[in-house]
């Protein structure tokens, strides 16, 4: 075990390093503001298991990573809607870690962070709707996407900057782009918006009735 733990590149180690740092960060900060109850750790973790079920459920697979699934950021979104911004963050690192180890690849520590790290742990902003009026849920999921969406816009500006000094096309489908901003947006669009538009749905249909019970057991 201790002679694979010698061949983990430095770049992984610092990777790891940071998400552990952040992790310690967000829980530092919640602990100030919010006790964790059993029920809270709890639907955090079935949030978190749910997800990556529905994240398994590909629609559509892009190339280079990156798919269309069946609503798998509404889970944590609904967590940080029931439960606040900070332990949304919290949730969503740890379900970017569990996307990373479901088999992610990196091109360097920045495109890691953004794509792993920051993409999945700000979908917990979708917590702006935390004891709001429940109509703000419609509003807060594709603010949390959009911010997603961001994050996976400059990881791969990051790989089309790269692909480009290795002479490599910018190809979707049968376009060829020549921006590598424009190349990532329409990349990352394809996949982010129907996928945002499903959690949407599946939040007009079931949203409601979940939050009702993840916010049964919060003390007031």
């Amino acid at each position: 075990m201790f002679k694979k733990l010698a061949e983990v590149s430095l770049t992984t180690l610092i990777a790891i390093g940071a998400i552990i740092v952040l992790a310690a960060i967000i829980i530092a900060v919640s602990h100030k503001k919010q006790r964790w109850s059993a029920k809270m750790l709890a639907s955090g973790a079935l949030s978190i298991a749910l997800s990556f079920i529905l994240s398994c459920i590909r629609l559509y697979r892009m190339p280079t990573g990156g798919s269309v699934t069946l609503g798998s950021m509404l889970p944590l979104m609904l967590f940080a809607i029931a439960y606040g911004t900070t332990p949304g963050l919290l949730a969503g690192l740890a379900y970017g870690l569990l996307q990373y180890l479901q088999g992610g690849w990196w091109l360097n520590v920045w495109q890691f962070i953004f794509d792993y790290i920051l993409a999945f742990a700000l979908l917990g902003l979708a917590g702006i709707a935390h004891n709001k009026d429940e109509k703000m849920m419609y509003l807060s999921i594709p603010f949390a996407a959009l911010c997603r969406a961001v994050c996976a816009i400059l990881a791969g500006l990051m790989w089309a900057q790269d692909s480009i000094a290795n002479g490599d096309a910018l190809v979707i489908g049968s376009t060829t782009y020549s921006s590598s901003l424009l190349y990532s947006m329409v990349y990352n669009g394809v996949y982010i918006i129907p996928d945002m538009l499903i959690c949407l749905l599946l939040a007009f249909i079931v949203g409601k009735q979940i939050l009702k019970i993840m916010k049964s057991g919060i003390q007031k």
